[in-house]
């Protein structure tokens, strides 16, 4: 088993807490780890892999790549600290809290879950508070 997370920008993340963040999703759903990398970028990393692997020519919070399609997760995401900071801002939310949002976001992708419906999107946006919730619990 091995989670990695990687912050390649100079804004400090509470690497622990993203880390179990994404355990308690997939351990929660009933997966477990087999290899997985989270990445914390900024905007010119995240453009380029948008382009690159999606065709989308545009930052984003995050792009995840899952691997398995087994109970065994195998995947990496790239989460954006500027999408994260500006999405905060409109939304005004607490940095940190959409920081959280996000990741959850990813570890959903890693197991299955999509967004491209408003039924897939309502069904993460639910899963995403319910963590959020038990995250502010611990």
């Amino acid at each position: 088993m091995t989670l990695q997370i990687h912050n390649t920008t100079r804004r400090e993340v509470p690497e622990q807490l993203l880390s179990d963040a994404v355990l308690l999703v997939l351990e929660t759903e009933e997966f477990t780890v087999d290899s997985v990398v989270g990445v914390y970028c900024g905007n010119k990393m995240i453009q380029r892999i948008n382009r690159e692997f999606l065709g989308h020519d545009y930052p984003t919070d995050t792009v995840t790549f899952r691997y398995s399609k087994d109970r065994e997760v195998d995947g990496e995401f790239y989460i954006s600290l500027d999408v994260v900071r500006e999405n905060a801002a409109r939304f005004d939310a607490d940095f940190l809290q959409e920081l959280l949002r996000v990741t959850i976001h990813s570890a959903l992708h890693l197991i299955g879950y999509d967004d491209q419906s408003p039924e897939e999107r309502a069904g993460m946006q639910e899963k995403e508070a319910f963590y959020l919730a038990r995250l502010a619990r611990n």
